[in-house]
Parts: structure tokens; sequence; C-alpha cells
């Protein structure tokens, strides 16, 4: 399969408060009262976590199928450690998560060293634990000012 291009477009509203939209979706990001925001939305950190619990269950609803593994339920508890120290520029500790962690539920009749089986390739199929996991290269493509009386 050829390389795929995923795209969104995230559009500051009032304050904190953002609207990210890709395709024909849009979700609200905010940050809690408690560090500026109006509470609307995840802030963009616990965003992270919910993507990596929703890439781990995708896989394990796209491939269940394939390894023959039935499942009543499945969901995915994540926590991650974040100093936001860092983030307000109080310390020079790491920006980001030092760590998370995540408990993987299944509700199955299937042996234990089949679901382990499972779980271990889902945790090297999902996209986004990869993502995590592995240095990814973020580059600015250029910056657009819109309104181009302000450069004059």
């Amino acid at each position: 399969m050829p390389k795929s291009i995923f795209k969104a477009t995230a559009h500051l509203q009032e304050g904190v408060q953002v609207k990210v939209k890709s395709r024909d979706f849009e979700i609200t990001i905010d940050e809690p009262k408690t560090m500026g925001g109006t509470d609307t939305g995840m802030n963009p950190v616990e965003l992270v976590l919910g993507a990596l619990g929703a890439c781990q269950a995708i896989c394990a609803g796209a491939f269940a199928k394939k390894h023959h593994m039935t499942f009543n339920d499945f969901w995915v508890e994540l926590e991650g450690d974040l100093d936001t120290d860092g983030f307000l520029g109080l310390s020079d500790v790491r920006k980001g998560y030092s760590e998370i962690r995540y408990n993987i539920h299944i509700d199955t009749d299937e042996p234990r060293d089949k679901v382990e089986k499972f779980v271990e390739f889902i945790e090297a199929t999902c996209p986004v634990g990869d993502t995590l996991a592995n240095p990814v290269t973020t580059k600015l493509n250029k910056i657009i000012i819109e309104n181009e009386k302000a450069t004059v």
C-alpha cells in the first residue's frame, strides 16, 4: 500500500479553545479551568492518551477475526506522567510525557496465552503506539501571514 497523507486543521478559538477538523469531523480541544481554559473538551495530552487507546482498540477490532480471537468487550485504560512545569517554563524538565502506562481489558473466554499473543500483535501494529515509541520528524513547512499589510 502506498504512503498515505492524513491531514488536520487546528483553529484557535477564544482563549485556549481549539477546533480541530479532519475530513468531515470536528472535535473541541481545551484546557481545564486550572490551566486557563474553559473545560469544554479534552486537552491535547489527554487526546494523545485517547488516541493511543483508540488505536489499540481499533487494531483489536480490525484484526480479531484474522487471529481467530473472540471477545465480548475490549477497552484500554491509560495514564501518563507529565510535569507541567516544563510546559509553563518553570523548570528544565521534559515538556511531554515521561511515561505512558495502560491496561488492556478484554472480556473473553480465550486462553491467556492466545490473548497475550494477540495483545503483542496489537502493540506491534498500532500506528499511534509506534509514533509515540519512536522518534518522528516534525517540521514547520512555512509561516503564512494572512494579512499581508502586517508584513509591511
